[in-house]
C-alpha cells in the first residue's frame, strides 16, 4: 500500500484518461467523482476503477464525448439517453437539470440509460441537498453481467441496486443514505480480492453455493448475498423494485445482455423543501434530530452513534489531511498504462 494526495491521484486519473480519448472536461468529472469516493472512504468506487474505464474506452464499451440526448420530457420529467457516455457526465447533467426543473414546479423525476458507470451514489443527490432539495436516486445496471442472488437462490440473477437519499441540514458533514441492496456492493469484494484480503462470511456464496470468505469466489461463478443475512428476502424486495424504477421504466429491460456491456440505469427525483416546510426549520430540526439521535448512550463495545454519512464526513476529513491509500494491485495497473501511454516520466510512475 501507498499513500498519496487526492490532487496526485486527481492528475494521474486524467492524465489517463485524456491519453485514452477522454475530452478534457469528462475527465476531469470523472475524477472529481472517484477521487470524491476515496476521501469518504469508499476506495471500491474510487482510483481502483480507472483501469476498468480504460479498458471499456478501448473495448467501445464506453464512448468519450458522447452526445447526451432527452427522449421525452414535461415540466417535471425528462428521459436522458447518455448514448453509452461516460455515466458520471450523463447522470451529473440529468441531476442538473432535475434540480432545475424542481425549483420551478417543487417535484421533478428522470430516468437515464445507456451509461457507464455511474460510481458512488450519494455524490447526485448531494447535488440537490446542497440546492435546499431532497435528492432520490436508484440504479441497476441494465443488461450487464449481475452478482446478487435472490433471496433463497444461489445464481446471480439480479445487481446490488444501490439507493441513495441526501437532505439539507445544519450539521457539519451532509446527512444521506447510500447503500447496496445487496449485503456489501461488489467493488468491496473486488477490493479485498486485490488487497489478498478475506471478507466476513455471509457477503457471497462459491459457485456451489456454499458460504466462503474468499472474494476470488465471486468472479468465479459465486454470487453475492442480499441485504437482511436471515432476512435477506428484504434486500431483494427491495432490488427487485430499483430493477422495475431501472431497467424495465428505462426501457433497459432485464437479465444479461450476451455482450457483457456495462450499462447503468438511473431514476432520480428532486423535492424542493421550500414546497413543504421552511426550509431553515426543516434544516434546523433535521440537525437536531440527528443530535438526538446520537445522544443515546452507546451499546457496550460500540463508539457510538453515527448519523447516516457521518462516518464519510470524518473519514474525508482524515483523508484530506493524510493522504488516500491504494492497493499496490492498482497501483501497478496506473503505472503499466502510464508506461503504454509514454507518461510515465510526466506522471512520476
Amino acid at each position: 500500500m501507498s499513500r498519496h494526495t487526492a490532487a496526485r491521484l486527481t492528475e494521474i486519473g486524467h492524465a489517463l484518461l485524456v491519453a485514452a480519448g477522454a475530452p478534457e472536461e469528462e475527465a476531469a468529472i470523472v475524477m472529481r467523482h472517484c477521487i470524491e469516493a476515496n476521501l469518504a472512504g469508499h476506495d471500491s468506487h474510487g482510483i481502483i476503477q480507472i483501469p476498468t474505464y480504460i479498458d471499456r474506452i478501448g473495448a467501445g464499451h464506453i464512448v468519450p464525448g458522447a452526445p447526451w440526448t432527452i427522449v421525452q420530457e414535461s415540466a417535471t420529467t425528462t428521459v436522458v439517453d447518455g448514448n453509452w457516455g461516460f455515466g458520471y457526465v450523463a447522470n451529473e447533467r440529468a441531476m442538473k437539470l432535475t434540480i432545475e426543473k424542481a425549483r420551478t414546479a417543487n417535484v421533478a423525476a428522470a430516468t437515464v440509460f445507456r451509461q457507464g458507470h455511474i460510481g458512488r451514489l450519494a455524490t447526485y443527490p448531494l447535488m440537490a441537498a446542497r440546492e435546499g432539495m431532497i435528492g432520490l436516486i436508484t440504479a441497476d445496471s441494465g443488461r450487464a453481467p449481475k452478482h446478487v442472488a435472490p433471496f433463497g437462490g444461489r445464481e446471480a440473477r439480479l445487481g446490488t441496486n444501490p439507493i441513495s437519499i441526501a437532505v439539507p441540514s445544519d450539521l457539519d458533514g451532509p446527512l444521506f443514505l447510500d447503500m447496496a441492496t445487496s449485503g456489501v456492493a461488489a467493488g468491496k469484494v473486488a477490493l479485498a480480492a486485490a488487497r489478498g484480503q478475506e471478507i466476513p462470511e455471509g457477503w457471497i456464496l462459491d459457485p456451489a453455493g456454499n458460504p466462503t470468505t474468499d472474494p476470488k469466489q465471486l468472479r468465479a461463478g459465486g454470487a453475492l448475498l442480499p441485504l437482511g443475512g436471515a432476512e435477506g428476502y428484504k434486500g431483494t424486495g427491495l432490488a427487485v423494485m430499483v430493477e422495475i424504477l431501472c431497467g424495465l421504466l428505462t426501457g433497459l429491460g432485464f437479465g444479461v445482455d450476451p455482450t457483457g456491456r456495462h450499462n447503468d440505469g438511473c431514476f432520480m427525483a428532486v423535492f424542493n423543501v421550500a414546497a413543504f416546510r421552511p426550509l431553515a426549520t426543516f434544516k434546523r430540526e433535521v440537525t437536531e434530530f440527528a443530535a438526538y439521535l446520537k445522544s443515546t448512550p452507546p451499546a457496550v463495545g460500540s463508539p457510538g452513534v453515527f448519523y447516516p454519512g457521518e462516518i464519510e464526513h470524518l473519514k474525508e476529513t482524515e483523508r484530506a489531511r493524510d493522504g488516500i491509500e491504494v492497493e499496490d494491485a492498482t497501483w501497478k495497473k496506473l503505472s503499466a498504462l502510464a508506461a503504454g501511454y509514454g507518461l510515465s516520466g510526466r506522471l512520476g510512475l
